[in-house]
């Protein structure tokens, strides 16, 4: 397929000292949300005891032990902010991303030794959930590294009961370990209850010496009273059960190596069940990659930092979202799907590594006359019309067809409304599209560059709109909500203003309860609060994202559960015609 990959058709411009004067204003906006975001990732790293601290006991961090695990340089993390019952530890307690194993790709959570013990706290099994969701979509190992002292008991009810609690966790390793995804697991500390099922769940444990594993920890066995209560007899016994049981508690190494043999292996040092770990994933299967790539690797034609003066800060200004693009994808080529048709979408093949990779993305500005051709007024960049629809699902069902995964560029205002709209099918044509990634069982990344609102966020690959959906990132100049503030102040109000009118009262009242929503709509979409909230996984600065853009890549064509033959694959021919 040389004559389709070889050399594409290129695209982009150099920037020139004038534009980026001009934008400058923009990239120090951009440059001051990038600062905020570090700093909230710093408070988060410094949670808990300090680190000297759980060093003194002998022990590692866990941001020690996964760099000590992780191949240098390769770790690209996950919703670290991640907070959403703001817990007053400021963290989930665990550390997950993505990162690379001897050479291969995994999914990666570790216990937050630092906080709590790495109890469970609230919020902390969605965000495991996101991590075993990539190992899943992706394909590729599911690593813990782990020290979990079970559930926060004074907030248990966080964290325990639900259809989507902590143990859902356990299934999950389960259905991972059904479909062939290996889950490791390297156990420190004591992981008693919901510790013991996370060092149970896996498939491979490997164990510090010193750590144990049970249905229920120390506390547990030694606090059952048969009174039904407690009184000064059964404090002493209770001190006298407690002391045992901390020298010796239960499921120690004596009884999980050496009895029942769950633990494959036990090690004096850390670093030694680390080691194991790396050798474990060393032997998983992994293919070459020049068995997928359809070219060699090239970086591209333009710098990254290029991107912190194209994309406006500005969410009203417009931009060339082509030149966007030409800066993410290898040596800037490209081979567009339908550029004639729905010119408020672009539609892409690309090369990614030198791997074959779907783009969509939303066109921004002035889209010509006489369209949209259903309707008598202009369209404009951004929103989504009906060709755009019909375009995104064809393009979609064409990359399902032939494996190729696809990576989604969102800065959208939303699907055309009204009842031309209605008419032309478009709420119809918003579920196709959901229908199509639904049905295409392609791994796929989604990036909210600016703006991801109302339906179109979700049918354009929004994390809530599929199962497809490895992971969102948002960048520092994303927003995410159901609609702009101004727009919600204006439909929550406008029939008061009316009322208030007709009644001759002050409306000065109305106005400022719709300024405080709006208001309210800005600081509840900044990028540091989609990354709390979770709307997004990570927010990343925007020449980084090529590198999470590679990482998914390569992770996808690790170990693919189904392939096209290249020279079987349609989306190609039917680009060229």
């Amino acid at each position: 397929m040389k004559q389709y990959f070889a050399e594409m058709p290129l695209f982009g411009k150099e920037l020139k000292d004038k534009q980026k004067e001009k934008a400058a204003e923009s990239a120090a906006q951009i440059k001051k949300v990038e600062e905020h975001y570090a700093a909230e990732v710093e408070r988060v790293k410094k949670a808990g005891l300090p680190a000297e601290k759980i060093n003194q006991r002998g022990e590692m961090t866990a941001w020690q032990r996964l760099e000590y695990l992780l191949d240098p340089g390769t770790f690209l993390p996950m919703n670290t902010t991640f907070n959403p019952l703001g817990n007053e530890e400021g963290t989930t307690g665990v550390i997950n991303g993505l990162a690379k194993i001897r050479g291969r790709w995994v999914s990666v959570i570790a216990s937050d030794n630092k906080v709590l013990a790495g109890a469970w706290i609230g919020g902390q099994a969605e965000n495991i959930f996101r991590a075993q969701d990539m190992a899943e979509q992706m394909r590729i190992p599911l690593v813990w590294v782990l020290n979990c002292s079970g559930v926060k008991l004074t907030h248990q009810q966080e964290v325990y009961a639900g259809r989507r609690s902590g143990g859902r966790t356990f299934f999950r390793h389960a259905e991972l370990a059904q479909k062939g995804i290996p889950v490791i697991v390297g156990m420190y500390g004591t992981n008693p209850a919901g510790g013991g099922y996370h060092a149970i769940s896996p498939a491979i444990i490997f164990a510090h010496d010193k750590s144990n594993m049970a249905v229920g920890g120390g506390g547990i066995v030694s606090g059952m009273s048969p009174k039904g209560h407690f009184d000064l007899e059964g404090a002493e016994e209770l001190i006298a059960n407690t002391r045992h049981l901390k020298v010796v508690p239960p499921g120690s190494t004596k009884v999980h190596y050496e009895k029942t043999g769950f633990m494959r292996e036990i090690f004096a040092t850390e670093e030694g069940v680390l080691d194991a770990i790396k050798d474990c994933v060393a032997g998983l299967p992994s293919y070459d990659p020049a068995a997928f790539r359809v070219a060699e690797p090239k970086a591209p034609r333009f710098s990254g930092e290029d991107l912190n003066y194209l994309v406006p800060y500005n969410q009203k200004s417009t931009y060339n979202m082509d030149e966007v693009i030409a800066r993410l994808v290898d040596n800037s080529e490209h081979t567009e799907f339908r550029p004639d048709y729905g010119p408020e979408i672009y539609c892409g093949l690309v090369k990614i590594d030198g791997f074959p990779v779907g783009v969509v993305a939303n066109r921004q500005g002035f889209l010509g006359a006489n369209y949209p051709e259903y309707a008598d007024y202009t369209g404009i960049g951004a929103k989504l019309y009906r060709q755009g629809l019909i375009k995104m699902s064809d393009f979609v069902n064409y990359c399902g067809r032939d494996r190729v995964p696809m990576i989604w560029l969102q800065d959208t205002s939303g699907i055309d409304v009204g009842d031309i709209a209605e008419t032309a099918e478009l709420l119809g044509l918003g579920m196709s599209l959901i229908y199509s990634i639904e049905s295409s069982m392609l791994p796929m990344m989604t990036v909210v560059l600016r703006k991801g609102t109302a339906a179109a966020h979700y049918v354009m690959c929004g994390p809530q709109g599929n199962r497809n959906n490895v992971f969102t990132l948002g960048v520092p100049t994303t927003e995410v909500e159901v609609m702009h503030g101004e727009t919600a102040a204006t439909a929550a109000f406008a029939r008061r203003l009316v009322k208030e009118k007709d009644a001759g009262k002050d409306l000065q009242p109305v106005i400022d309860k719709m300024n405080k929503l709006a208001q309210q709509y800005y600081d509840q979409s900044r990028p540091a609060y989609c990354a709390e909230q979770g709307f997004v996984d990570e927010i990343v600065s925007l020449p980084k994202l090529r590198e999470y853009m590679v990482a998914f890549t390569q992770a996808v064509f690790q170990n693919p559960g189904s392939i096209c033959p290249q020279h079987q694959m349609l989306l190609p021919r039917i680009i060229r015609g």
